[in-house]
């Protein structure tokens, strides 16, 4: 991976090495010290150095943004669509029924694994959002730790955004509306979750684009990242997605609920560029609505 360098500004002359690469680059005390005991790793105008050393106002600052090693992960080769990749971060169109992280049969394809496949030996799998086993579409995976870190500071702080599209079993009255209840584990379950009182803050959006044979063909967008949100939200509000067995109506037409993040906007973390990437709707969803 590609080291990041820092022209040093008048602003930080006379800083440490630490004070510029967290001031700069947004670097954790936690990854810092990892920095610190992996030679080579940090350099003031290309040479290796300690944190603790001044800056001045023209030297350059450097480091490395990879883990520094490999993470025991079983490469299993699984055909990704990639939509967006660098060497800091890949963007893919996830397939249905395929889990993120390794489950309990080593041998089961997941994402992760499949990425170790093609991933170099200083690149590891880090997702930025994990996506249900039946959800498919866009999902951002860096390849770094700190890069991982990068991203999650766009989640908390709104530029990370993402819209799914999703059918509905039933039309809504309204075709516009928020669903704003807080979400928390159901009781006697450690998978399920169900709106409740104590749970954690919840927002979602649903926007009807279209209507045929008492489905509803939306746009959603989960304005916080609750566990199986968008699903809770819909069954809550009376419009479970189809084919959503846990939280609707079990149904042998579809085998997985209908649910598909359709685009992804954030600012690339190193070069600063906004993205703005898309994935076609699936095949089992122009089944119901073909345009």
């Amino acid at each position: 991976m590609q080291f990041l360098t820092l022209t040093v500004s008048t602003a930080y002359e006379g800083r440490t090495v630490a004070s510029v690469l967290k001031a700069a680059f947004y670097v954790s005390d936690t990854y810092l010290r990892r920095l610190k005991t992996r030679p080579g790793s940090v350099c003031l105008n290309g040479a290796p150095v300690y944190v603790v050393e001044r800056v001045h106002a023209g030297d350059t600052v450097s480091f490395d943004p990879s883990d520094g090693a490999r993470y025991a992960l079983k490469p299993i080769p699984h055909p990704l669509a990639t939509v967006y990749s660098d060497a800091y971060l890949t963007v893919i169109d996830k397939p249905k029924n395929l889990s993120v992280h390794p489950a309990r049969d080593p041998d089961e394809p997941t994402v992760e694994n499949a990425l170790r496949a093609v991933y170099a030996d200083d690149e590891n799998p880090h997702p930025v959002s994990r996506l249900d086993k039946g959800t498919t579409g866009l999902m951002a995976i860096a390849k770094s730790g700190y890069i991982h870190a990068c991203m999650k500071l766009q989640q908390a702080d709104g530029r990370y955004q993402k819209r799914y599209a999703a059918i509905l079993c039933g039309v809504p009255q309204r075709s516009h509306f928020f669903v704003d209840t807080p979400i928390g584990p159901k009781s006697g379950s450690t998978y399920e979750r169900e709106v409740r009182s104590d749970g954690a803050p919840a927002l979602s959006e649903c926007t009807v684009l279209a209507v045929r044979d008492g489905l509803s063909l939306c746009t959603l967008v989960p304005h916080t990242g609750r566990t199986h949100q968008l699903r809770v939200h819909m069954a809550y509000a009376g419009f479970p997605l189809l084919g959503d067995w846990l939280y609707g109506t079990r149904t042998d037409a579809v085998d997985r609920p209908l649910l598909h993040a359709q685009s992804l906007c954030f600012e690339h973390p190193v070069t600063h560029e906004r993205l703005s990437l898309s994935a076609p709707l699936p095949d089992d969803f122009r089944a119901y609505f073909p345009r």
